[in-house]
């Protein structure tokens, strides 16, 4: 018998990388989800901005107009191909992201501004009742030969000025193994 033994089709290393945690409603809570993320970035080679300003707005939004005493926000970050998804989900789903243009003196309300100049795409979706998700997009294409993994330059694909909306509720991927006990998840590597 003559039998050709067939190379396995070349996959991608890591097909789909996940991150999320629980973290407190307070300003302290905020700035761990944006100094987490960096790590976890960091730790996949994908560039740290504007992941991390983009998780430093969602972030601030949730402690500052998604807070309810004694219940936190969770900060998920995942890739699937080429696309990083951010999203923070809070308590308070009965206050939808308003994004309103500021006034030139306004100390406030740039936020949501900022996620959808530094995002692909961006938008929330109700979740089990009382929750909230707000969630951002940035397409990443790694550079082959980068010279220092998690540099910005040139590993944005795409052009800023072509927003699409999609549906409201974005299809997610599975549910990787978490239970209300778990409080982080990471990819396996």
């Amino acid at each position: 018998m003559n039998q050709r033994i067939a190379a396995p089709e070349a996959q991608p290393e890591h097909a789909f990388r996940n991150f999320s945690v629980r973290l407190s409603p307070t300003p302290r809570g905020a700035r761990l989800a944006r100094l987490l993320t960096a790590e976890q970035l960091r730790s996949w080679d994908l560039p740290l901005d504007p992941a991390r300003q983009i998780v430093a707005e969602l972030a601030a939004n949730a402690v500052t107009h998604g807070r309810v005493p004694g219940r936190d926000f969770r900060l998920t970050v995942y890739v699937i191909a080429t696309t990083l998804r951010i999203e923070v989900t809070d308590t308070c789903g009965d206050r939808p992201p308003c994004p309103q243009p500021p006034s030139d003196d306004a100390e406030f309300g740039r936020g949501l501004a900022l996620v959808e100049a530094l995002a692909d795409r961006w938008g929330w979706g109700p979740g089990l009742r009382p929750r909230k998700t707000v969630w951002a997009e940035i397409d990443v294409a790694p550079e082959p030969d980068s010279p220092c993994p998690g540099a910005t330059s040139g590993l944005f694909k795409g052009t800023r000025g072509e927003r699409k909306q999609p549906n409201p509720i974005p299809s997610r991927p599975p549910e990787t193994a978490t239970t209300a006990a778990s409080a982080q998840t990471h990819s396996p590597e």
